[in-house]
């Protein structure tokens, strides 16, 4: 196979650079306004994956000198107490943010959950009145992963003024947001998902290609405009190459797109993982910041 011509976006570097930033505004927040922006983490069961996504929350807040609680409840929590711990966050002055780790246990509603957050310590950005604030242009705390997204194409791209934009997955999660957030950009927007006609074609006339559709290596490289920005968010589990891996029952993790195919075509694309990943995190430390900002009455 031919050395990759696309330019890698390495998520761990900006994600480094938005956390340096974060930890320098956290020190000027103490000493000019005595305020500590304050994270919680709520995580229901014993899921793995969330265990480690919620501890590494908890050290990066910890590391930017926030002030961090986290929340852990056993699977069999009843919906009652889950938003009771809800409802005491939302009225401790030093919570600024609040996320529930997601996905909940079947018996556990997420909607109400979402429903019951403060929006304006809503830092998931999931509560339908920051959906409204997006979507109407209004200031809004922002879905981590869409928001992550956009800082990589405006540090990689720079302005995406005019461009073609196809966002192929429409969940309230990555695709819809992502969307606003490229229309506020001024791109022209096209919202692409697994049921639509001839979704290659529709994928070849974006500038910028946002894959979150959820499906492994969906997106082949025949299906990408040359020297276009490519954005996988996928993270999906698959059986190793190798067969002895594979027979062991060991899995890795590879995005939406068709990396080795994608990456002789586009002109920047996300590795996965390692791409957008890393920025969630750091965006999550920001909203918090920016929440506790609003919170204040201090200029965000």
């Amino acid at each position: 196979m031919p050395e990759s011509t696309a330019k890698l976006i390495d998520g761990k570097v900006y994600a480094e650079r938005l956390l340096a930033r974060v930890t320098d505004e956290v020190a000027q927040l103490k000493a000019n306004h005595g305020l500590q922006p304050g994270l919680a983490v709520v995580l229901v069961g014993d899921d793995p994956a969330s265990q480690i996504y919620v501890r590494s929350k908890g050290e990066r807040s910890l590391a930017a000198g926030m002030h961090s609680v986290t929340h852990l409840l056993p699977a069999d929590t009843p919906q009652s107490e889950l938003l009771r711990v809800i409802e005491e966050l939302n009225a401790d002055p030093l919570i600024h943010g609040i996320l529930v780790q997601l996905p909940l246990p079947k018996s556990l509603d997420e909607r109400a959950v979402a429903a019951l957050i403060d929006p304006d310590k809503d830092v998931d950005g999931l509560h339908v009145i920051n959906a409204g604030r997006l979507a109407t242009g209004e200031p809004a705390l922002t879905p981590c992963t869409p928001l992550g997204c956009m800082i990589l194409l405006r540090e990689t791209v720079g302005d995406l003024t005019g461009l073609r934009a196809v966002v192929v997955g429409r969940s309230v999660l990555v695709g819809r947001p992502i969307a606003q957030l490229l229309l506020q950009a001024d791109c022209t927007v096209t919202i692409a998902h697994s049921k639509s006609r001839d979704l290659p074609a529709i994928c070849r006339e974006a500038d910028i290609l946002v894959a979150a559709v959820g499906r492994p290596r969906m997106i082949r490289g025949d299906w990408i405009k040359p020297g276009a920005a490519v954005i996988d968010v996928g993270i999906n589990r698959v059986p190793f190459d190798d067969p002895v891996k594979a027979a062991a029952g060991r899995t890795k993790v590879v995005g939406d797109v068709n990396f080795k195919e994608a990456s002789q075509v586009a002109g920047w694309i996300t590795p996965a993982p390692g791409g957008v990943g890393p920025m969630t995190v750091a965006v999550l430390l920001q909203n918090t910041v920016t929440a506790a900002k609003r919170l204040a009455g201090i200029e965000a």
